[in-house]
């Protein structure tokens, strides 16, 4: 005969405790109301009988699923999983799991991954793929979808909280440091003007150039399609077959500044000699290129944390204000910049 499941009356009894207690114990986001010595005598019994609390049930009768959707442009760049890091142990915290999902950076891509959310019965979404025109928060705002977007927004009216970069800052420290080390002659692979960190990232090299007293000469700005190696390798590549001599190059982003470097190579040009390149991100292992990338370090943990924390809060409060944080940047000094040559 099969052994009947525990309950948990059963954890209760063995312990001495009420089920409550148990309850609340076997909830990371309520073990806190429990003292660590109940809370583990709980924990020892229920693993003891091979109790598991039903997470279906729970979901019933809070009409919560203590999940959260998170999705993605690109899986395969290396700037999300500390993002996702920082997200997913917040949420363990609590007794939440996040549903991860990619898109490609596809629009109908994005509608899909929404309707699968949905259907999921999520209780909230961290969306780090949004426009400045977007159709997919738009409808969470519609259907009133606790939402957070991190690294992007859809712009300065959006009515969506946000966790994100300060890009015009970020930027203009690359174009700072050029200018410290003599540059005068600067170009920018910008990023697509469809996303907030392309748009935003563009002004900033406009206004720090113009801070700097130099001109942002538009035959030395290319406009990347998407952030991708062969974008940063095109465009770099067509501002070099143009008239204007340029000395240094600031990418929107790291995958853009690599492109730069393999632009360069296939030139038979030397980084940083003949040319400086500066990126923006600091993702994992671009300080192990040769030469080793000069880039703006976001915090990528703390960005996942902290829009992390914004949803939660609105999960439980669906009228908590609206809460745009802008995590500062810092410039990370490495082998790709040096004075131009005489």
């Amino acid at each position: 005969m099969a052994r009947s499941k525990a309950t948990i009356n059963d954890v209760a009894k063995a312990v001495g405790v009420h089920p409550s207690t148990v309850s609340r114990v076997m909830n990371p986001g309520t073990r806190h109301m429990v003292t660590a010595e109940i809370a583990k005598k709980v924990t020892e019994a229920a693993r003891g009988l091979g109790y598991h609390r039903n997470a279906l049930a729970h979901s019933l009768r809070t009409r919560r699923s203590s999940t959260v959707g998170v999705v993605i442009p690109d899986i395969t760049n290396p700037v999300f999983p500390p993002i996702l890091r920082g997200i997913e142990d917040t949420l363990a915290a609590v007794g939440y799991i996040a549903i991860i999902a990619n898109t490609d950076g596809a629009p109908d891509r994005d509608a899909v991954v929404l309707e699968h959310m949905l259907a999921r019965r999520v209780d909230g979404l961290i969306l780090a793929t949004a426009r400045r025109k977007d159709a997919v928060v738009d409808r969470c705002i519609a259907e009133e979808v606790p939402v957070v977007l991190i690294n992007r927004t859809t712009g300065k009216d959006s009515v969506v909280p946000s966790v994100v970069n300060d890009d015009v800052r970020g930027i203009g420290l690359t174009v700072s440091h050029l200018t410290g080390l003599g540059h005068r002659r600067i170009a920018h692979v910008a990023g697509p003007q469809d996303l907030s960190t392309g748009l935003e990232r563009h002004r900033g090299f406009l206004a720090a150039m113009k801070a700097a007293g130099l001109k942002a000469d538009p035959a030395l700005i290319a406009v990347a399609g998407v952030y991708s190696e062969r974008e940063g390798q095109r465009a770099l590549l067509t501002l070099l077959d143009g008239k204007k001599r340029f000395t240094a190059v600031v990418a929107a982003n790291d995958l853009l500044a690599l492109g730069c470097y393999e632009a360069l190579v296939s030139r038979e040009l030397s980084c940083p000699r003949d040319m400086s390149i500066t990126g923006f991100n600091d993702m994992p292992f671009v300080d192990k290129l040769n030469p080793p990338l000069t880039t703006v370090r976001i915090q990528h943990y703390e960005m996942g944390v902290q829009a992390a924390k914004v949803l939660l809060e609105r999960i439980t409060d669906p009228q908590a204000r609206r809460v745009d944080l802008r995590l500062e940047p810092s410039l990370v000094v490495r082998g790709s910049t040096g004075r131009p040559a005489s």
